[in-house]
């Protein structure tokens, strides 16, 4: 089952897990999967319309998944997703 590793600041959402298993066989069943699980991080990851939030960047492995097939790209069991929200300032 693929491993998705949750930001620090997100933790709240996951009961501070740093890491949760989700189901699914591409990166969008994944992360149905991993707001089925924990519906409190929804707001922070999609818009009102369902879409992931630009400043959401994920990666299966080393490679983030904006260069692969975004949402569509496959999963195999072992694989590891990172979530890396965008952080700015000023």
């Amino acid at each position: 089952m693929p491993v998705l590793r949750i930001p620090t600041l997100m933790r709240t959402y996951t009961e501070g897990k740093n890491e949760v298993p989700v189901r699914g066989k591409t990166v969008a069943e994944a992360m149905n999967n991993l707001i089925l699980q924990y519906p409190a991080l929804r707001p922070h990851l999609y818009d009102r319309e369902g879409v992931l939030r630009p400043f959401v960047n994920l990666f299966r492995g080393e490679s983030n998944i904006k260069d692969l097939q975004g949402l569509d790209t496959p999963l195999d069991e072992d694989d590891r997703l990172v979530l890396i929200p965008s952080i700015s300032g000023g």
